[in-house]
């Protein structure tokens, strides 16, 4: 696929992942945003399109050069080798951090409240935030990922008390943008996850956890929205018609 300014991010960043560290350094949104084409995503942070397309070019280079160019292609792989990986890798993740970082936060509030004011919101918006994400896995691993993962075994599509695969992905991706807004409201609280110049390694430490949480979300959310969520959807289509055709 040529990078072009009209190519959306999310196929992109979908077509190699290594181009996702790009638009993280650009701020540039290419999970819930994912459908936007290029040029538009880059005027929604005030980036010019040249140097970002260049910055891509860049690092599909270095990619090129390393002895780690080829990561698995998610659009290629079967639905439940994909959805095996974002549980081992994205779910596991926000089950360790989730509570590490609250635990940070605590502390943080505790010891810094009274100087920075700001706190009490951004430990607001990430209680709200832990609690949706939770609920949300929670549903992934129990209805999502196994109505795709048994629509893709048995071939047969329709059958799920859910009815149609995107009844559930619909709810998913409103939460998707749900914590995308919360991510946007810590990062501007927080200016950009920037220490304040009397904060603790405990501040700073809380400030790292919530930076790295973003991007592991920023990831999830592209690897659903960009990639699953979309795959899915065309399979039921595709068996349904199938069936239709046999009856």
């Amino acid at each position: 696929m040529a990078i072009s300014r009209e190519t959306s991010v999310g196929d992109l960043a979908s077509e190699r992942i290594g181009r996702i560290e790009v638009f993280e350094s650009f701020g540039i949104d290419y999970c819930c945003g994912g459908d936007r084409a290029l040029a538009e995503a880059c005027r929604a942070v005030g980036r010019e399109p040249e140097i970002v397309i260049e910055a891509l070019l860049q690092s599909d280079r270095d990619a090129a050069k390393s002895a780690d160019s080829d990561p698995a292609d998610w659009r290629a792989a079967t639905l439940t080798a994909l959805t095996d990986h974002i549980e081992a890798t994205h779910h596991a993740f926000m089950k360790r951090e989730l509570p590490r970082v609250g635990d940070l936060m605590d502390k943080v509030l505790a010891a810094h409240g009274e100087n920075h004011p700001e706190l009490a919101e951004v430990a607001g918006v990430y209680a709200a935030l832990r609690a949706e994400i939770t609920d949300h896995l929670e549903k992934e691993e129990q209805v999502l990922f196994p109505m795709i993962q048994e629509m893709e075994i048995t071939r047969e599509a329709g059958g799920s008390h859910c009815g149609s695969v995107q009844n559930p992905i619909r709810v998913m991706e409103h939460e998707h943008d749900s914590a995308g807004e919360a991510l946007r409201r810590l990062r501007a609280l927080t200016s950009d996850y920037t220490p304040p110049a009397d904060g603790c390694a405990t501040y700073q430490a809380l400030l790292a956890g919530l930076a790295a949480m973003e991007r592991d979300l920023h990831e999830h959310i592209h690897k659903e929205n960009n990639i699953l969520h979309p795959r899915a959807t065309q399979l039921e289509a595709s068996l349904l018609g199938a069936a239709r055709q046999e009856s």
